[in-house]
């Protein structure tokens, strides 16, 4: 398990970067301004900082200047995330020892893929993992960060197996879930659904319960 320090002053893409950060297995830690960061820099062991640089009190820069100076802190991963795109601001925190630079808006799963590759280079034996995301709000599945294309039909049937995760749904849940009342016809349609789907995500999420249904089994995801 990773533990990250996350510097980021607008509320809305923290919590969007949390969630994301927990699916993937990192206990996280979040910042609003510089100067709680280097609070939490003081009092944790953190193996990689995601800063901000315009935040309130000290600024990401300042952050990434305490934690290259400090014997405790000079040798975890920073990645800065910003909206500061001019090449000054880039010069001056590489030249401060930053190890990635990325200009938002930036997907968060690149940025799960940047800290992974980070971490795999200073930290070897930490390990972040995301096997399995679902975003309901763009439709979108990502498997080990591979965004997979899915019917809305196959979505909504993994949609609900996902959120009723280790709990065993019929084939009548599943029609009902994705389609409400609008299907007519063999409840048997449930079954090819699932075989798409098994074949998309390319792993045994899915298992099969002998008469009764289908569940999510939540041990493949971690």
């Amino acid at each position: 398990m990773a533990n990250i320090l996350l510097l980021e002053d607008e509320k809305n893409i923290r919590e969007v970067l949390v969630e994301y950060l927990k699916v993937s297995g990192a206990t996280t830690f979040e910042a609003e301004d510089g100067n709680r960061a280097v609070e939490i820099l003081k009092s944790e062991e953190i193996d990689l900082a995601v800063l901000d640089i315009m935040v309130p009190g000290m600024s990401g820069i300042d952050v990434l200047s305490f934690i290259r100076d400090n014997p405790k802190t000079k040798n975890i991963g920073v990645i800065m995330l910003t909206a500061l795109d001019d090449i000054g601001t880039q010069v001056s925190a590489f030249n401060k020892f930053a190890d990635e630079y990325l200009v938002k808006p930036v997907s968060p799963i690149i940025l799960i893929k940047r800290i992974e590759t980070l971490l795999r280079r200073i930290k070897p034996n930490v390990l972040i993992t995301h096997e399995f995301i679902m975003d309901e709000e763009s439709y979108t599945v990502y498997v080990d960060g591979e965004e997979i294309p899915f019917t809305l039909s196959e979505f909504l049937i993994l949609q609900m197996l996902y959120k009723n995760k280790n709990k065993v749904l019929s084939r009548e849940q599943l029609i009902m879930g994705a389609f409400n009342e609008d299907y007519i016809g063999n409840d048997r349609i449930i079954d090819a659904h699932i075989k798409n789907i098994r074949k998309k995500l390319g792993k045994d999420y899915i298992k099969t319960v002998i008469g009764i249904g289908y569940k999510f089994s939540e041990n493949e995801i971690r």
